[in-house]
């Protein structure tokens, strides 16, 4: 059969694959965004703290995805949670290096403003410095969700869910008559789920940046 016809046969099965693989990348990025916003958070202040959280975060980077859920197997089992921790790792060197330059970028002269109509530590913080410092945390949940949407496939190795089963299926059978259109299949929905994350969160930016912080 060729590729629509495969598509048309397989339909419903392909959507399961594609709404799980949707959805853990999504979860995985909300955990990670909140992770890395706090470890920015506190590390900020400090040139050291900073290039150790940075370091950090690049640190887990190296490791090979696959190497990386071969090493959490044994420890969680298969499934679902070596999927979720080892997209939240690979998740945060973006989001933790945008974050803090973001917040160290602000310009002192509003938080000295800020400070001097009373404001608290965490007011500051959280009503003037992460609002300032959003379009570089913004631009590192970009980054890292378009490396986790590729990066999910690998989970399909610890029988993770998503389209990642639909490529390694399709290797696994090279020969055969849908091999080929399996691993097609699954590479292109997964770059049109990178594509539609992506067109959502310029949607995001233009509805939470101001004009102002935009120019």
């Amino acid at each position: 059969m060729n590729f629509w016809e495969y598509l048309g046969n397989r339909h419903q099965q392909l959507l399961v694959d594609t709404y799980q693989h949707a959805s853990v990348v999504f979860q995985c990025m909300v955990a990670a965004t909140v992770i890395g916003v706090l470890i920015a958070v506190v590390t900020y202040r400090s040139d050291w703290a900073g290039n150790l959280a940075t370091t950090a975060t690049s640190t887990l980077l190296t490791v090979p995805s696959l190497a990386m859920i071969g090493l959490l197997i044994p420890v969680v089992g298969l499934g679902v949670p070596p999927t979720v921790i080892a997209l939240t790792l690979y998740g945060l060197l973006p989001i933790v290096r945008n974050a803090i330059v973001g917040l160290r970028g602000v310009d002192p002269a509003l938080v000295d403003a800020a400070t001097g109509i009373g404001m608290s530590r965490r007011a500051r913080l959280t009503r003037v410095e992460l609002p300032l410092a959003w379009p570089p945390i913004l631009t590192g949940i970009r980054v890292s969700t378009q490396m986790l949407m590729g990066i999910a496939a690998i989970a399909a190795y610890a029988s993770g869910p998503g389209l990642g089963n639909l490529i390694f299926r399709g290797i696994a059978s090279l020969g055969s008559s849908n091999a080929l259109n399996q691993v097609l299949a699954g590479t292109l929905l997964i770059v049109l789920l990178a594509l539609l994350f992506d067109a959502g969160y310029v949607l995001i930016g233009r509805l939470t940046i101001s004009r102002g912080i935009r120019a």
